[in-house]
């Protein structure tokens, strides 16, 4: 299994970004998929996750409604949209699979595979 993120970039307070997470080989389906954040200095934090169907999402405390996690297994794509963005959004996003949980989890350690990480810079 081989993931790429994409979609980051520089954007201003107040702005949106939509990222990519492309999963190649594997049974797309099969995974459920999170999103993490590190910024430089922090620990790695839980973003978001969603279910093998799609049908079954879970947030950061820190998102307050301002993301989207979503998949397309159709596509072999998730995405994570981020409104309303705030400077401390700061960090390089991660995204990574699971085949143990269904629902996904808030936990890094129980991803099996991860991608390489994607820039996201906010300007105030």
């Amino acid at each position: 299994v081989q993931l790429q993120a994409s979609g980051g970039g520089l954007e201003q307070a107040g702005g949106s970004l939509k990222l990519s997470c492309a999963v190649s080989e594997g049974t797309f389906s099969s995974y459920s998929i999170g999103w993490f954040r590190q910024a430089p200095g922090k620990e790695r934090e839980f973003v978001a996750t969603i279910s093998r169907s799609g049908a079954t999402t879970t947030y950061g405390d820190f998102m307050r409604g301002r993301f989207a996690i979503s998949r397309d297994n159709a596509k072999n794509t998730a995405y994570l949209q981020m409104n309303r963005m705030k400077p401390e959004d700061t960090a390089v996003y991660y995204c990574a699979t699971t085949t143990k949980f269904p629902y996904g989890s808030r936990r890094a350690g129980d991803y099996e595979t991860w991608g390489q990480g994607t820039q996201v810079t906010v300007s105030s």
